[in-house]
This record gives structure tokens, C-alpha cells and sequence, in this order.
């Protein structure tokens, strides 16, 4: 697969990324933010583990979210739709954008959150939903992030292996997630935005399966 070159850009336009996202206030914004991405499955459920879950925890941290499509081959389709990406043939994986304050909380701890609340296991799926749009991927927008996200990887995998993560049910005991370099963010239809959020009933195959002060 070819990927894309690192940035301090986000991966989406800017124009494209606010419209989905939800609204950050202007002084958050004028103290300067960075951008996430992980794909742990269907968005809806890691969208929602990010906006409440970890901004709970962090208070302040979590800017803003949306959900859409990432590939880690810069030449894959152009803002794809909903339908194109669940066919499988596009090369997109289906993934929560998110923008966070560094100053209130390191990339790193998004990077171990990720791990928390999906299998990283299953190479292509998640629960029932099976395909590469489901991969548990974090594409890293920076150097940093990817060593910082592989130093996440490597010590869920050393848990695994000292069996210290068998609570966390996980189905096999190799972590496949893949680490790359981050291409461009196409938002998501309005529909799939904050879907959780409007519709708490709502599909979600995510879980909170291990808490790093456990371990």
C-alpha cells in the first residue's frame, strides 16, 4: 500500500472537517489542536468511546469528533460514499476523526484508550461486522504519533502475552492493528454523524474491556 506523507495539517480540509465535526469554541481553538484517527470497527460505537467515554475522563481534552473514511493508499477513491466504503472494495476503513487539545492530554493516551474498547485482534473485524472497513487501524498524523502508537501496540501486546488481559475476552492473542501514516479524512453523511449521541439505542458492538490503571 502506498501512504500518504506526514503533516501537522489535518487530514481533512478544513471546511470539510468542521461541517461534520461538532462545534469547538473559539477559545479552545485559538490555544491550537491536533487531530486523531482510529478505526476500532463501526464508527458509530468509536466515535461515541471518544466524544464520552475519554472526554469524560479528560475533561476539556476532546474538541470535537466525526466519523468517515480513511485509507492508508493515498490513491484510493475520493470521497467515498457510506455504500462504496461497506462494499469493501474502496480501501477505506471507517474511522473516528478527532480533535484534541495537547495541552490537556497526550496523544498517547488516545492511543492506549483505543485499545481499550475493541478487539484489536481480529484481523478485519469486529463482532459481526467483518470487512477491511472494519480494520483496527490508527493512522498517525506525525512521527510522534506513530511511535507513540506503536508503543501503545506493543504494550497491550506484552499484557496479552504475560496473560494479565484475559478479562479483556479478546479472540486470539495477537495484535493486528495496523499503524500508518494518515491519508485524507472524508466525512461521513451528516446521518452517521454523532449517531450514538442522537440515538442512544443505537448499534454499537463496543465495549470497555480493560482499564490501563488495572493492569
Amino acid at each position: 500500500l502506498m501512504m500518504g506523507s506526514f503533516s501537522s495539517a489535518p487530514a481533512a480540509s478544513a471546511a470539510a472537517a468542521s461541517a461534520a465535526a461538532s462545534t469547538v469554541s473559539a477559545s479552545a481553538a485559538a490555544g491550537g489542536s491536533a487531530f486523531a484517527t482510529f478505526g476500532a470497527g463501526c464508527y458509530w460505537g468509536t466515535e461515541k468511546y471518544f466524544a464520552s467515554n475519554f472526554a469524560k475522563a479528560h475533561p476539556g481534552a476532546i474538541l470535537s469528533t466525526a466519523v468517515g473514511f480513511m485509507s492508508p493508499d493515498k490513491r484510493a477513491k475520493k470521497n467515498p460514499s457510506y455504500r462504496e466504503v461497506c462494499s469493501g472494495e474502496t480501501g477505506h476503513v471507517e474511522v473516528a476523526h478527532v480533535e484534541y487539545d495537547p495541552t490537556k492530554v497526550d496523544y498517547e493516551e488516545l492511543a492506549k484508550f483505543f485499545f481499550t474498547f475493541h478487539d484489536p485482534t481480529t484481523l478485519n473485524r469486529q463482532g459481526n461486522d467483518t470487512g477491511t472497513q472494519y480494520a483496527s487501524v490508527i493512522f498517525a498524523h506525525s512521527p510522534e504519533q506513530l511511535a507513540a502508537a506503536q508503543r501503545a501496540k506493543e504494550q497491550v501486546q506484552a499484557l496479552i502475552d504475560a496473560g494479565r488481559l484475559s478479562g479483556a475476552r479478546f479472540e486470539t492473542a495477537r495484535v493486528t492493528t495496523d499503524i500508518v501514516e494518515a491519508n485524507e479524512f472524508y466525512p461521513a453523511e451528516e446521518e452517521h454523524q454523532q449517531y450514538l449521541e442522537k440515538n442512544p439505542q443505537g448499534y454499537c458492538n463496543h465495549r470497555i474491556r480493560f482499564k490501563w490503571q488495572d493492569m
